[in-house]
């Protein structure tokens, strides 16, 4: 059995708002579960250019605060979890580009959510849920509204079209639904082309099949897990933030590429981001096979 030391952590980010209860709550639950160290990240945002002594004295006040932030989050996952292993860290810079860093070791990274407007989330350099969604190297939890109530058996939703993206998607959610007992609802929207006839019957059959074929071997890999599968024509984002209503999370890859975070997300989990019920867990498209 490997070393704690060498187990990849589950990452929380602490934010200078402090420790959210809801997002330090999910982490050291899933860390727990999955038997691996949580690591809490904190940033400090380096300050504008100001006189030496304002300068420094603005940094150590910072820094304070960060360690007072670190400790209060320890000691909630303390009470939670007392034979967790927790460790804090200080780190200076972007706090975005620091999470990313992170991830690189991470088997989750867990955020909470600043409910920030897509003006804000542009402007503001303390914004980390759409760039980190965007650019980690492992799944995102972003957490913006208080866990469901649960109805019936609790459930996970997994957005599949079919790509490389979305397969890694199903991997992660058969995973978290497995490790809660929970149901899976895998869920193919689909859109028809504007001014063109769909035969909607033969299309629905087709992407059945497909949606049958993106989760068979997941199915048989997972048969504790109870798994639906939907067909649902609509708009993507509308329709998962619908199925996320009460579940206990929404699973999808990430396909968008370009400079711009928003625009390497997609639009589908940057929609839901902004809109789902419901944790939001965005999955990095799986890396292209090397050359033959």
């Amino acid at each position: 059995m490997a070393s704690a030391s060498k187990r990849r952590p589950v990452v929380l980010g602490v934010d200078a708002r402090g420790p959210g209860r809801l997002a330090t709550a999910w982490a050291a639950d899933e860390a727990d579960r999955r038997g691996l160290p949580l690591l809490m990240v904190h940033a400090v945002l380096r300050a504008p250019a100001e006189p030496r002594t304002f300068a420094k004295r603005h940094a150590e006040e910072l820094h304070h605060d960060g360690r007072q932030l670190l400790d209060e989050a320890t000691a909630l996952v303390g009470e939670r979890h007392p034979g967790l292993e927790v460790t804090g860290t200080l780190v200076d810079g972007n706090p975005g580009q620091v999470l990313c860093r992170a991830s690189r070791q991470a088997e989750l990274v867990v955020l909470g959510s600043r409910r920030l407007s897509r003006a804000e989330e542009f402007l503001s350099a303390s914004s980390v849920a759409v760039p980190v969604s965007a650019q980690a190297d492992c799944p995102v939890v972003v957490l913006r509204e208080p866990e469901p109530v649960a109805q019936g058996r609790p459930y996970v939703v997994v957005g599949v079209d079919g790509s490389p993206s979305s397969a890694a998607a199903a991997d992660v959610a058969f995973d978290l639904a497995a490790r809660r007992g929970a149901a899976l609802r895998a869920v193919w929207v689909w859109q028809s082309p504007p001014l063109a006839r769909v035969d909607e019957p033969a299309t629905v059959e087709a992407l059945r099949r497909l949606l049958a074929e993106t989760t068979g071997g997941h199915a048989a890999r997972y048969p504790d897990v109870e798994l639906t599968r939907e067909v649902i024509r609509g708009h993507p984002v509308e329709e998962l933030v619908k199925a996320s209503e009460h579940a206990l999370a929404v699973v999808v890859g990430r396909r968008g590429h370009g400079g711009f975070t928003g625009m390497r997300l997609g639009s589908l989990p940057h929609g839901l981001l902004h809109h789902a019920h419901c944790p939001v867990v965005t999955v990095p498209r799986p890396p292209d096979p090397p050359d033959a």
